[in-house]
């Protein structure tokens, strides 16, 4: 059977096009004919029945498999942008709009680039083209409804999800160490693999032995333990690792360990067994919260560093930074010029000063200035705007949004009621979406800041008993008393001297003096 070869009309100039296919999962892309292939197919005959005008197909194939349409994360379009930007490109021809994109945003900016660069952009089930203004309606008000579709898939997951937890399901995804999946059923469920759950409670005993996350995670290092070794359908390795402070503290906090499933901030009883009794497992939630809030982040400071932030280097004019070394299980600390951590030993002059003896001299100084009637004045002003200037900032912030989300809001509706245009709408929602999580994380700060912040009071029942209320102190309260207090610890390796700088009024205790090493 011949075939008629197609002419090209007088005059016409040659477009190249360029296919663009794209399926949200890897599902059935490994079968001889596929999804992508049946796109390409379909382009092709479009491209084939444009002929007379110069249209031909390039080459080179833009296939993602697997990738979904809500952002622009994929490889062959971030290929096929290149290509555009290279000029390599005068039209792109799609099955249906939403293989492109299906966001709003995201697709008006890619038209912005197509159109920069003069390159046409085709649906050819939807038959419209972006090179002519009743195209670029049609597109737009079909991108509208993929966008809406795509938010409706997503909400029907999230439903999903939700009623499988409340069920006690497993929701999926990688199995954490003491559990692997029971797929015999049909379905998917946890069981206890005996000898990983015998480690997770090994685990669960050495956090309330030791007491802190470091000493544990060195622990399991010396032991050769790690986390949870699983390999993917694609044979991937994905686990295997020794554990660090992250990945112990997320086992630590698993509520699957006591047979419940979370879905946001709700608990409900699992159908998996549980590995861990409930009891252990608020111990040790007890301890980390008691770490995390009462210490805070220096909880480490039962070894040191009060001075941190504040003490430098006179001949360097470099600050001093706390470090220690260890000897079996007794532990050395110091405070070490960063010039002489980076570049070598001989580069500074300041040798590296006992930790223990350093901050007991500047403590001694404190101790030694607090019957001054105009320095605790100041120091309860100070502590007084220290407790006030970073919730004014955050209050601010937050309000300066809200003003801002109204105004954004009204242009909203004024464009919904005219003629809009669809780029600025979606760059209105992209920025109302900001903004609103921006406000959210403001909220819970200011909220954070104004439970947890020392006021005057907190400073003034120090100043009054200070030995007594030091002792008392946890060692993040005891950091934050001393920056409230000092300014800066200089310490001057020419005079072997140390002087301690208060605020607010650079006050210079006469006491300052050599350092008793």
């Amino acid at each position: 059977m011949s075939r008629t070869k197609t002419e090209v009309r007088p005059g016409a100039t040659r477009v190249r096009c360029a296919i663009y296919t794209r399926k949200s999962t890897d599902e059935g892309l490994d079968q001889e004919f596929n999804s992508l292939d049946a796109q390409r197919e379909a382009g092709e005959a479009f491209v084939a029945s444009q002929a007379q005008e110069g249209w031909i197909v390039i080459a080179t194939r833009y296939d993602d498999g697997g990738f979904t349409g809500g952002n622009l994360e994929r490889p062959a379009l971030r290929r096929l942008l290149d290509d555009v930007e290279a000029g390599a490109i005068d039209a792109i021809i799609v099955y249906k709009v939403d293989r492109l994109s299906r966001s709003l945003l995201d697709f008006a900016r890619l038209i912005d680039r197509f159109e920069a660069r003069k390159v046409a952009f085709v649906s050819v089930t939807q038959q419209f083209n972006s090179a002519n203004s009743m195209g670029r309606l049609v597109l737009n008000v079909l991108l509208s409804f993929a966008q809406f579709e795509r938010e409706i898939i997503g909400e029907r997951i999230r439903d999903k999800i939700a009623a499988t937890r409340k069920k006690g399901k497993w929701g999926g995804g990688a199995p954490v160490l003491g559990y692997d999946v029971d797929r015999s059923g049909g379905g998917r469920r946890l069981v206890v693999n005996t000898a990983e759950a015998a480690r997770v409670r090994e685990i669960f005993r050495l956090y309330l032995e030791l007491g802190a996350l470091l000493p544990v995670v060195a622990e399991l290092k010396n032991r050769d333990w790690r986390n949870k070794a699983t390999v993917s359908r694609k044979q991937r390795v994905r686990g295997g690792r020794h554990f660090d402070n992250c990945s112990l503290r997320s086992l630590l906090r698993n509520s699957i360990y006591v047979g419940m499933v979370k879905h946001r901030t709700d608990f409900y009883p699992g159908e998996h067994e549980a590995i861990v009794d409930r009891a252990t497992f608020e111990k040790v939630a007890a301890k980390m919260t008691h770490n995390a809030v009462a210490c805070g982040a220096l909880v480490r400071n039962r070894y040191g560093a009060l001075l941190r932030g504040i003490a430098f280097c006179k001949g360097c004019e470099r600050a001093m930074v706390h470090t220690y070394t260890a000897k079996g299980s007794k532990r050395y600390r110091y405070y070490t010029c960063t010039k002489a951590i980076k570049e070598g030993r001989r580069a500074c002059r300041s040798p590296s000063l006992p930790a223990e003896t350093f901050e007991q001299f500047v403590v001694g100084e404190v101790r030694g200035v607090l019957s001054d009637p105009g320095l605790r004045r100041d120091v309860l002003r100070r502590a007084a705007d220290e407790v006030g200037r970073e919730l004014a900032d955050r209050v601010a912030e937050r309000d300066g949004l809200t003003r801002e989300l109204r105004r954004h809001h009204g242009e909203i509706r004024t464009l919904a009621t005219g003629s809009a245009d669809p780029a600025r709408l979606a760059d209105l929602h992209e920025k109302v979406r900001l903004a609103e999580s921006r406000v959210a994380v403001l909220e819970r700060e200011i909220a954070d800041r104004t439970a947890a912040a020392p006021g005057p009071a907190d400073v003034g029942r120090v100043l009054d008993d200070f030995d007594g209320a030091w002792d008392a102190l946890a060692p993040r309260e005891r950091v934050d008393l001393l920056q409230t207090l000092v300014a800066r610890v200089e310490y001057d390796p020419d005079a072997s001297q140390i002087a301690v700088t208060f605020h607010p009024a650079a006050l210079r205790p006469p006491t300052s003096g050599g350092v008793p090493c």
